[in-house]
């Protein structure tokens, strides 16, 4: 067995409790496994004295510099969160000769490029397993595994909160604000759950994911992100009824050279793989010239998950710190410069909620601008009235449309909105598969 690796973890939290727990108690394990020890040498801490969930066994710090300037310590794993001080410590401790793992989806979306440089210029490593996907391994087979192929395609589910909440909703037991209450009182909602709710969290893992998938650099602003606030129930049975599941669905093609990203809820087919991924699981789909079709499904959130992407990180650093040669896995900077696909360019199918006065000519009114602009109509609904607050009587009116440019789709909804028949617009959800 070889000499033991000494790690220095930065942060403390509900992750970091987690695979300093994981490094103490597993310890027999990881060694016979990793071939050497595994040490947990220093934790910083804002402040140890502070009462916390676990208290790993190694000696607490709150300064920064007995970690990344200790001579002796291997590798330095980030699980602070954020991306200040994070990033720094990060590229701090690569300059300083130390193997880094994070599980930091912000740090690695915005400066993923960067790091991977200076680590390579160092002759280090960078584990990120955890940024994507919590416990569902995704970036090793994107390194390894899948590097042969030619990836045309990346669809996922990628952030747990959401999911959890689109799948109470889609029971129609739960409204929005219900399903969030829930998500946050079980812990998979932060108290401020924007970054979930908004995309935000997905978007910065798409960039990643997209940044491997096509061996290209992408960056968070090159993703268009959507959330999900705006969903309503009558989105959800209208979805039942024509076959579909509502997703926050993370998509990454290569479409005519061009690559496309977006974040945003879509109707995918109950048929689909992805439909049938339900509560605070994950999933990624991906497509390639070799491999076909294959599809990545596990736990993405949690303590647990995203503990075993990091300790099994530091595993794989361990079989590999001291051994001749660059410890790296495989080469990671961009090979191809592609374009990215303008959000105005993508085209899909939609579906299109209205709520417009209930009167003779209204959805041929509105059929009449859809097709003005060269926006083909699959098929129109109008199943029931609503009341609104103001107690005037209006049509819902649904209109799902064939493949369309959305450039032109939303210059339609423009239109549409400032008919004087149309009290407003209920919701417009792509619709993908």
């Amino acid at each position: 067995m070889g000499d033991a690796v000494r790690v220095g973890m930065l942060g403390l939290g509900v992750v970091g409790c987690g695979v300093a727990r994981a490094l103490d108690e597993k310890a027999d394990a990881i060694a016979r496994r990793a071939g050497r020890p595994v040490h947990l040498a220093r934790v910083l801490v804002r402040d140890p004295q502070r009462p916390r969930e676990y208290t790993p066994r190694a000696p607490l710090t709150a300064d920064p510099a007995e970690i990344l300037e200790d001579a002796g310590i291997d590798v330095v794993v980030e699980v602070l969160g954020g991306e200040q001080p994070a990033c720094e410590y990060i590229l701090a401790a690569i300059r300083r000769g130390k193997h880094v793992v994070t599980a930091n989806k912000e740090v690695m979306a915005k400066h993923g490029p960067a790091i991977l440089a200076a680590a390579a210029e160092q002759g280090v490593d960078v584990g990120f397993e955890a940024s994507v996907g919590g416990g569902i391994p995704l970036i090793g087979p994107f390194r390894l595994d899948l590097l042969a192929n030619e990836l045309t395609s990346v669809a996922g589910i990628l952030n747990g909160t959401t999911n959890y909440m689109l799948t109470a909703m889609a029971t129609g037991t739960q409204t929005y604000a219900e399903a969030l209450a829930e998500a946050q009182r079980l812990g998979y909602a932060e108290p401020d759950p924007g970054n979930d709710v908004e995309g935000i969290d997905a978007a910065y893992k798409l960039t990643i994911l997209g940044s491997l998938a096509f061996h290209t650099r992408v960056s968070p602003s090159d993703v268009y992100y959507e959330g999900i606030t705006r969903l309503a129930p009558s989105d959800f049975r209208y979805a039942r009824e024509l076959g579909y599941a509502i997703k926050l669905l993370a998509l990454g093609r290569l479409v005519d050279g061009a690559v496309e990203l977006r974040v945003h809820p879509a109707f995918v087919p109950r048929s689909s793989m992805l439909a049938a991924v339900d509560g605070v699981y994950n999933a990624v789909q991906v497509e390639g010239d070799l491999v076909g079709r294959v599809l990545f499904y596990g736990r993405g959130a949690g303590p647990g998950p995203t503990s075993s992407a990091v300790v099994a990180d530091i595993m794989d650093l361990a079989q590999r710190v001291g051994i001749s040669g660059p410890a790296r896995l495989v080469p990671l900077a961009p090979t191809e410069h592609r374009p990215i696909r303008p959000m105005r360019d993508v085209r899909t199918r939609y579906y299109v909620r209205i709520v417009a006065v209930d009167r003779p000519g209204v959805i041929a009114a509105i059929a009449g601008i859809f097709g003005e602009l060269d926006v083909s109509l699959a098929s129109v609904l109008q199943k029931e009235d609503v009341v609104l607050e103001e107690g005037s009587r209006y049509a819902e009116i649904v209109f799902l449309t064939h493949e369309a440019r959305e450039a032109a789709v939303q210059d339609a909804i423009g239109r549409i909105a400032a008919l004087p028949v149309v009290h407003h617009i209920g919701s417009l959800i792509r619709v993908e598969g």
